[in-house]
Order: structure tokens, then C-alpha cells, then sequence
């Protein structure tokens, strides 16, 4: 019985202590920054990019990244400009016959402002291919940081995780 009501109080008190702590919400935490039109606007350079993506479009996937990117992959280390274009375009070769795609999954996509340089942008990406007869998807998060400079957005990082 001591035993019983020893542990009614421990979670009396857990209870107790959460109840203390602030409660955020997403919406709570994104609302503070939120900029709709920044959010639009990332929102269609996201789908510039990854149709271009989609579409094996290397020369449009060139004008999407600045010269100065650096993309952190969690797996394949940290690469530069030329490297990644070069991934992208080996990517593209190998993957003709498989139908490697990307899309945004819906309700993941975050953006906060960055004073003057540009906005982060944070999310969840779906990737898909055929692999042996089957349908393989991958649920990835990301991270890009965006600069808009000379009237264009490009982006200057790639925070690619969890894989």
C-alpha cells in the first residue's frame, strides 16, 4: 500500500511540474515571427528549386544555389558549390530509370526572417524512387538559409539530417 502511494505522489508531482512549465505551440513559437509574404516567397523558391529537382534540370538547379553554398549531409559530410553540382548531375545520370522525386511534406515547412540577408527555411522533404520493383520513400528534414541579394533569393546552406 506504502508502495501504491508513493507512486500516486510521484506523479502527482510530475504532473504538478508540467503543469508549471510555459506551454508553447507550434503555432504560438512560429506566430512570433511569421511573415506571410516571406513565407510565400519561400514557399515558391522551395518548388523552383526542387521542380527544377524533379525535372533533372541541372542549369535551373544551378541559378536556385549561390556560388558560396556549403551542404552539410549527415552522411556524405560537407560540400561545396561544385561538388554538389556535380552530385546533382551524377544523381540525375544514375537515377533516370528509377524516378527519384522530391516533394514538401505538407503542414512541415517553417520560415523565419533573417535580418537584413534573408529567411531560414525548415522542413520535411519526401523523396521517392523505384528500387527492384518497389516503391522506396525516404522521410528527410532540412534546413536552408536563403539570402536574397541583387533582387534574388539563392541559397547559401544546406542542413540536410536525419537520414
Amino acid at each position: 500500500m506504502r508502495a501504491l502511494i508513493f507512486r500516486f505522489q510521484i506523479v502527482a508531482i510530475i504532473l504538478f511540474a508540467v503543469e508549471l512549465l510555459p506551454q508553447h505551440t507550434q503555432a504560438q513559437t512560429t506566430q512570433k515571427h511569421f511573415d506571410q509574404q516571406l513565407y510565400n516567397t519561400i514557399l515558391h523558391m522551395d518548388s523552383v528549386c526542387f521542380d527544377a529537382f524533379n525535372a533533372r534540370d541541372l542549369q535551373k538547379l544551378k541559378t536556385v544555389f549561390a556560388d558560396n553554398l556549403e551542404f552539410y549531409h549527415d552522411l556524405g559530410g560537407l560540400a561545396y558549390y561544385d561538388e554538389t553540382m556535380k552530385s546533382f548531375e551524377k544523381m540525375f545520370v544514375q537515377n533516370k530509370v528509377n524516378g527519384l522525386k522530391r516533394e514538401l511534406v505538407k503542414g512541415s515547412l517553417e520560415v523565419y526572417p533573417i535580418k537584413d540577408f534573408g529567411a531560414i527555411e525548415v522542413g520535411i522533404h519526401r523523396f521517392t524512387h523505384m528500387e527492384n520493383g518497389k516503391e522506396v520513400i525516404g522521410l528527410l528534414k532540412f534546413t536552408h538559409v536563403w539570402q536574397y541579394k541583387n533582387n534574388e533569393w539563392k541559397i547559401t546552406r544546406v542542413i540536410s539530417y536525419d537520414h
